[in-house]
């Protein structure tokens, strides 16, 4: 996983600043251009070879990695029942995201995102980044199946 970062995010470092610029800008097409481009060039099939819950945290990793590497960014990572995937905090321009990670089993990916947006609103999970002064709020539904996903977003 070093090297993939190392050379897909270091190594082509426009893209990958387009990626960001998309997460922060609440550009859920581009988000799914990149993440998807980062799917099909870096992990093979095999990678997601175990039981649901952990395909899921396998592509929260990937995405996390990503965000992780702009160091201005707050990122927050809490995967577990009742906790927002990753939560991101752009503190100088009050941007926040919520991103809620699904595996789309059996590439039902419309079901996914649905079911990640209803996470959102059931748990509330905008409401710490209101608390911590974050005033336009993204959030986006992230639905991965082997090298591909699809991304819905709402601003809130």
């Amino acid at each position: 996983m070093i090297s993939f970062y190392s050379k897909q995010v270091t190594g082509d470092h426009e893209r990958w600043e387009r990626f960001c610029a998309a997460v922060k800008g609440g550009d859920a097409e581009a988000v799914q251009e990149l993440f998807g481009a980062f799917l099909s060039e870096s992990i093979s099939i095999r990678d997601t070879a175990v039981r649901k819950a952990k395909k899921e945290n396998f592509y929260h990793g990937m995405f996390l990695g990503l965000l992780r590497a702009e160091g201005s960014w707050i990122v927050k990572s809490e995967s577990g029942t009742g906790y927002s995937d990753i939560l991101l905090m752009v503190p100088r321009e009050r941007i926040g995201c919520v991103i809620e990670v699904k595996y789309a089993e059996k590439g039902a990916f419309d079901a996914a995102c649905r079911e990640a947006m209803e996470q959102i609103e059931t748990h509330e999970y905008t409401e710490l980044l209101r608390s911590e002064g974050m005033e336009t709020i993204h959030k986006y539904g992230l639905a991965c199946f082997r090298k591909s996903c699809q991304v819905t977003y709402e601003k809130e």
